[in-house]
């Protein structure tokens, strides 16, 4: 099999789909790689490097796509990055499709086999290719409120941590899973008071234990989100149904509840995020203002420690490539995990959260096996 590492080119994006010693272990099963000039550069990835573990380096992206069987990225393709694909192309990465009907239409047009790292299944039901880019998020976003926060930024001047004397800030984190449960863990570190709002039993049972009592748990109503915005200083968005659009969980209305000066990050912006006034921004600008409350809706975030989350997000994804390469595709969706993570396949939709959310006729996946 011949597989493709394009460079990334969204703004401020600067992880990549392999790294050197990925290549290493997907040559060594007999696989040829191509990866894109400087694609790892920002990052310490050399090209000497790549070459080094068997890849060869090609000097453009439309090389790249030319050449490869599957295309292994991180983010979903841009704009002259889909121009690229081609008919039965294997495209593996993060794609978000749910909230994004101009992507979905571009690569069912394609006609590729799109397999989403964020819909990918373990045995237990959890996202493993997710997590770890959840957990990055989940930690920067506490980075990146705090930064806000500061009077030079906007924000009401008040220090997450507070000091002796004076209280630190209230964390409200709306989202109880991966992302919410590392941004707690940040904001108590600090020392900010901290509460999330969960609606999962279980989940709120577990994350007080696990906090002892320290952070406070709510259950996830209209109301009780109301009530912790009145004296919220930074929000968190950390919402996330799977494979869906996230949902608005904080209307405009609600937002006016908030001091002004205040800040909230929507990590789910991705997913289209769960304040009804997010909208998408980049590392370039990541904030703007809207009801006096500073917004932060950066769509790659983890991209800001691109390092640590490409080595993150190859420990999780080699498993799956290498199943791939191994067993070709038709037997490799016989694992029902890796199944799951198939969105689009030859023009049809094949991920029921998409088809449900952007009305398209959902054809299951299963009907592909065999026939690849």
């Amino acid at each position: 099999m011949k597989i493709g590492i394009p460079k990334e080119i969204k703004q401020g994006e600067a992880r990549v789909g392999a790294t050197p010693s990925m290549v290493r272990e997907l040559t060594d099963m007999g696989a040829q790689v191509f990866v894109e000039n400087n694609a790892g550069q920002l990052i310490g990835f050399t090209n000497q490097l790549y070459e080094e573990m068997g890849a060869k380096i090609l000097f453009s992206a439309e090389a790249i796509y030319k050449e490869a069987d599957m295309i292994i990225k991180v983010k979903e393709p841009q704009s002259q990055e889909i121009s690229l694909l081609r008919e039965g192309q294997i495209l593996f990465c993060y794609l978000h499709l749910a909230p994004d009907r101009e992507l979905t239409e571009a690569l069912l047009k394609k006609k590729i086999i799109g397999i989403a790292y964020e819909t990918v299944t373990d045995a237990q039901g959890r996202l493993p290719l997710l997590e770890p880019m959840s957990a990055i998020a989940g930690r920067i976003s506490i980075q990146m409120g705090g930064t806000a926060l500061q009077v030079n930024n906007g924000g009401k001047g008040i220090l997450l941590g507070g000091v002796p004397g004076v209280p630190g800030a209230n964390v409200v984190i709306l989202g109880g899973g991966t992302a919410g449960f590392e941004a707690a863990r940040m904001a108590k570190g600090v020392g900010a008071s901290v509460s999330i709002i969960e609606k999962q039993p279980e989940r709120l049972k577990w994350l007080d234990a696990f906090f002892k009592g320290e952070v406070k748990t709510i259950f996830s109503t209209a109301s009780s989100i109301e009530d912790s915005l009145k004296d919220a200083d930074l929000v968190i968005g950390a919402v996330l149904i799977q494979g869906k659009k996230a949902p608005k969980l904080v209307t405009r209305k609600m937002l006016q509840l908030m001091e002004k000066g205040s800040c909230i990050v929507d990590i789910s912006i991705d997913q289209g995020g769960c304040f009804e006034t997010s909208r998408p921004t980049t590392h370039e600008k990541p904030t703007y203002i809207e009801e006096g409350i500073i917004h932060y809706c950066v769509t790659n975030m983890p991209g800001a420690a691109a390092k640590t989350a490409t080595y993150a997000l190859t420990m999780v994804t080699i498993p799956f490539v290498k199943t791939i390469v191994n067993l070709g595709l038709n037997d490799a969706f016989k694992n029902p995990h890796l199944l799951n993570g198939l969105n689009v396949c030859y023009g049809d939709v094949c991920y029921e959260g998409v088809a449900h959310d952007l009305g398209y006729p959902y054809t299951p996946a299963e009907k592909f096996i065999g026939k690849l």
